[in-house]
């Protein structure tokens, strides 16, 4: 942690209290793995869902332990249409409905454009915008037939403002800006808000494997607090936007980051 001061954790308030949520990308490291957590303190049922099946059940094990009953965990890749309809209809067998849904899947990588290969922006494209898509598409059908509901996306700041080596993935979040403020318009009509959030640097274990220190230090330099996010700050924006507190807001991309421009 950098920066002039720690965050502070604060604790649930029962924001979620008797909602029922999937949260995709969620096994334990990231945005996902906290977001899942965050909802679990502020009351909700969760169904966490991850393409890497041990760290999933791990992650399951350990919430478990905190929040016995109130946490379950399916596989899926959310490039297989097949797996997310089989996510979904687990979903509606354990509770009977759905109430908020956070696509928290993506992924990224770093490549020249002049470099990269069609393997490179296919796969970046199929998991962080095809796969919105597909469970955007699948949480609408049961929202639309239950009577409301809500679903949260992660964007990026990348979706906004150009990076060097970023091209396939900030096409990526860009569309599912995109398709979020199109999703909120024909979601009205079923009392579905569909929001965004819009992260930038937000720490975790699997980040700094894959990420240059030198890069890491020039990306929080840029942050208006000097410090990146933990995991957690942009859970709590998540938090908020599945919450009744927002319950006017759609279409809304909410940069968690000083870079939104």
């Amino acid at each position: 942690m950098t920066g002039v001061e720690s965050p502070v954790y604060e604790p649930g308030h029962g924001l979620l209290k008797g909602r029922t949520a999937v949260i995709t990308a969620a096994a334990g490291a990231g945005i996902g793995g906290a977001t899942a957590r965050r909802f679990l303190e502020e009351g909700a049922r969760v169904l966490i869902s991850d393409a890497h099946a041990r760290r999933l059940k791990e992650y399951e094990a350990e919430l478990a332990r905190e929040f016995p009953g109130a946490v379950s965990a399916v596989p899926c890749d959310v490039t297989d249409e097949t797996q997310v309809r089989a996510l979904f209809d687990a979903a509606l067998g354990e509770h009977g409905r759905l109430d908020v849904v956070v696509n928290n899947a993506g992924l990224g990588g770093t490549s020249q454009l002049v470099d990269m290969t069609d393997e490179q922006w296919s796969r970046v494209l199929d998991v962080t915008l095809n796969g919105t898509f597909r469970c955007t598409r699948a949480a609408l059908r049961l929202m639309r037939d239950s009577g409301g509901g809500v679903i949260v996306n992660n964007a990026s700041v990348v979706g906004w403002r150009a990076q060097a080596g970023q091209a396939h993935y900030a096409a990526a979040k860009a569309g599912v800006m995109a398709l979020t403020r199109c999703a909120a318009l024909e979601a009205a009509e079923y009392g579905v808000r569909v929001n965004a959030v819009s992260p930038s640097l937000a720490m975790h274990p699997h980040l700094v494997k894959v990420t240059s220190v030198e890069l890491l230090e020039e990306l929080t330099a840029r942050e208006a607090f000097g410090r990146y996010a933990e995991p957690w700050e942009v859970a709590n924006v998540i938090v908020f936007l599945a919450s009744g507190y927002s319950s006017y807001m759609t279409g809304e991309v909410v940069a968690v980051s000083s870079q939104h421009a």
